[in-house]
C-alpha cells in the first residue's frame, strides 16, 4: 500500500463511519462500463462542496490493489451489480490531489518534477522485479510495469485544473502540459491505462490544455450526463434524510435545492445539507467555506447587461444565457454570458437547460449574492432596497396600503432603467426585490398557476401565525381591478387547503404618473 500508488481504503472507511453517509457507489458501475473501452477517459467538473473528492476516494478504494475493500463495498449498492467483482481491488491506482500539492508548494516551479519523483519512488518499492533505472516520470513507470507484468492502471487526479485556474509561473505550466501529454496522449501507454478519472471545478480549458485532454469525455454542471445523480443529493435521498432527522423537507429545499439536472431532477448541495441535518438548523453554511468575493469579482465586470441581469436574478427572476462561447478559463471573459456561465460552473448560479436560462438556486446562495452586492458601490442602492424590504412586508401584513404603494414606487424607480420603466416583463423584478424579505418567512412562488391563470406572486408561510398572501400587479388598471381579478380567476385555489388567514393584495401601476396604488383585503375561507 502506498500514499499515491495503490492507496488504502482509509478515506472511504472514515466517510462510511460518519453520521451521514449517502451511498453513491453505483458510480462505480458506470465507470466499470467505461473502463477498457474507447470511453475510458473521464473528466468530471463540479462546484466545490458537491462530493468530488469523496467520490474519488471511493473509486480509489474500489480499484486499488493496495487494500482489500470487500468488507466495505459488500455493504453498498454496487455489491449487487453484475460488474462488482470485475475490478474489485484488481488494478493499480495512481491517486493525486493536485490542489494539495500546489498549496504545499505554491511557488515551486519544479512542482511537477517533485510529484513525479514521489510517485516513482513508490513504484520502485512496490515493483521490485521491474527495472526503473532509466525511469524519471510517472508515464515511464507505468509503461515499464505494463511491459514487464501486463498489469493495468487507474489514474485519478483531483483538482486537475488548479494549475490552469491559478496564475502559475510559465515554466510550471509548461511542465504540467508535458505531464498531461505524457500520460494521456501517448498511444503506447493507452493499453496500460484501464481508466483515467479527472475532477475539477471548471471543464477543460479550450485555449490552454484541450489538445492535451481531447481524449476525455466531460460531465459538467451543464451537461452531467449519466453521472448526474452521483454528485449532490437527489430529492429522494434528501426526503429520507429529513425524515430520519426530523427536519422540514420544504425548508431544506428552500435553502439547499435549486440545481436541476436533466434525467435526475432536483439536486441539493450535499455539504451544506449535511451541516444542516447534523446541527438541526438550516443556515448559510456555504459562507463558512467560500468567499462572496467569488461573485463580486465577476459582477463588477463592465459588460453590457450584467447589472440588470444580476438585479433580476437577485429578485428571483431568470436570465437568458448562452453557455456555448465560454472557453472555460478565468481570464478570457468577453461578455455577460461568459460571466454567468463561469458562475454556473462554480455553483453560484443554476441552469435550466430547456429554457437556456440561469438563476440563483436557493436561499443559501442568494445570501452570498446579497453580501456581494453590499460590497460594491454600483449595487449599493439595490442592497438598500433589499434591506428595506422587511419594512415593505410589515406594511403588507399591517394592511398599510399607502406605505406599501410608496415602497413599490421606490423599488420601481431604483431598479428599472428609463427605457424599461413601463415594461410589464420587468415588473417581476420589481416584485422580487420588493418582497425579498419574504424569503425569510415564506415559500415564494412567482407567476404561480392557480384557478384560471397565473398570480404574479403567492407567498405560503412556513412559520406559524402569519397569513398567506396572493399579489396581483396590473399596469394601467385600478388596484380594485387587480383585487377583483384575484377573486374572479381564483388565484387563491392552491391555498384552499391552507388553514390560516390569506391576504389578497391588488396593486396598480400608472405608467403616466409612475406611481402605484394598493388595496389589501383579508379573505376568509
Amino acid at each position: 500500500m502506498g500514499i499515491y500508488l495503490n492507496p488504502g481504503n482509509g478515506n472511504l472507511r472514515k466517510s462510511m463511519n460518519s453520521e451521514i453517509y449517502v451511498d453513491k457507489s453505483m458510480l462505480i458501475a458506470e465507470l466499470n462500463r467505461l473502463a477498457n473501452t474507447e470511453h475510458q477517459y473521464v473528466c468530471v467538473s463540479r462546484s466545490r462542496r458537491f462530493g468530488k473528492t469523496m467520490a474519488g476516494n471511493m473509486i480509489a478504494a474500489y480499484y486499488s490493489k493496495g487494500c482489500d475493500s470487500r468488507e466495505l463495498f459488500d455493504q453498498l449498492e454496487i455489491s449487487h451489480h453484475p460488474s462488482y467483482e470485475r475490478y474489485l481491488n484488481k488494478l493499480n491506482v495512481i491517486q493525486l490531489d493536485l490542489n494539495a500539492w500546489y498549496n504545499s508548494h505554491p511557488e515551486d516551479e519544479n512542482l511537477i518534477a517533485a510529484i513525479e519523483r514521489a510517485v516513482v519512488k513508490e513504484f520502485v518499492r512496490q515493483f521490485p522485479q521491474v527495472d526503473f533505472d532509466e525511469v524519471r516520470t510517472i508515464a515511464d513507470a507505468v509503461l515499464a510495469v505494463y511491459a514487464e507484468t501486463g498489469e493495468q492502471f487507474v489514474v485519478l487526479i483531483d483538482e486537475y485544473d488548479v494549475l490552469v485556474r491559478e496564475r502559475v509561473p510559465e515554466r510550471l505550466f509548461r511542465s504540467y502540459l508535458a505531464f498531461l501529454n505524457a500520460l494521456f496522449k501517448n498511444t503506447s501507454l493507452s493499453p496500460a491505462i484501464a481508466l483515467a478519472y479527472l475532477t475539477g471545478i471548471l471543464p477543460i480549458v479550450r485555449d490552454k490544455i484541450q489538445s492535451k485532454l481531447n481524449v476525455f469525455e466531460e460531465y459538467t454542471m451543464l451537461e452531467p450526463g449519466q453521472l448526474a445523480q452521483y454528485f449532490g443529493f437527489t430529492a429522494e435521498e434528501v426526503q429520507r434524510l429529513c425524515d430520519r432527522y426530523a427536519m422540514d423537507y420544504a425548508e431544506c429545499c428552500r435553502w439547499y435545492d435549486g440545481y436541476h439536472f436533466e434525467g435526475v431532477g432536483e439536486m441539493f448541495n450535499p455539504r451544506s445539507l449535511v451541516m444542516a441535518l447534523t446541527r438541526h438548523r438550516c443556515d448559510n453554511y456555504w459562507a463558512k467555506s467560500g468567499s462572496y468575493e467569488a461573485v463580486l469579482t465577476y459582477v463588477q465586470m463592465n459588460f453590457d447587461g450584467v447589472k440588470d441581469a444580476v438585479v433580476r436574478m437577485v429578485g428571483g427572476g431568470r436570465v437568458d444565457v448562452d453557455v456555448v462561447s465560454f472557453t472555460n478559463t478565468m481570464e478570457s471573459f468577453c461578455n455577460k454570458d461568459d460571466v454567468f456561465t463561469y458562475l454556473l460552473h462554480i455553483g453560484y448560479l443554476a441552469y435550466d437547460s430547456e429554457a437556456q436560462q440561469c438563476y440563483i438556486p436557493n436561499e443559501e446562495v442568494r445570501q452570498q449574492w446579497v453580501h456581494s452586492l453590499r460590497a460594491d458601490e454600483n449595487y449599493r442602492e439595490i442592497y438598500k432596497l433589499i434591506e428595506s424590504s422587511k419594512a415593505l412586508m410589515n406594511s403588507l401584513l399591517d394592511r398599510d396600503e399607502a406605505a406599501l404603494a410608496e415602497a413599490l414606487d421606490r423599488v420601481h424607480s431604483t431598479v428599472l432603467s428609463p427605457e424599461a420603466y413601463n415594461n410589464e416583463a420587468s415588473f417581476q423584478t420589481v416584485l422580487g426585490l420588493a418582497f425579498f424579505y419574504a424569503n425569510t418567512k415564506y415559500t415564494v412562488y412567482r407567476e404561480a398557476p392557480g384557478g384560471k391563470g397565473y398570480a404574479d406572486l403567492v407567498l405560503i408561510p412556513y412559520l406559524p401565525n402569519i397569513p398567506a398572501v396572493v399579489v396581483e400587479l396590473k399596469k394601467g388598471h385600478t388596484a380594485e381591478g387587480a383585487l377583483q381579478q384575484i377573486k374572479e380567476r381564483r388565484y387563491y385555489e392552491p391555498l384552499t387547503r391552507y388553514e390560516g388567514n390569506i391576504l389578497f393584495a391588488g396593486v396598480s401601476y400608472d405608467p403616466d404618473t409612475k406611481q402605484h396604488t394598493c388595496r389589501i383585503e383579508e379573505w376568509v375561507q
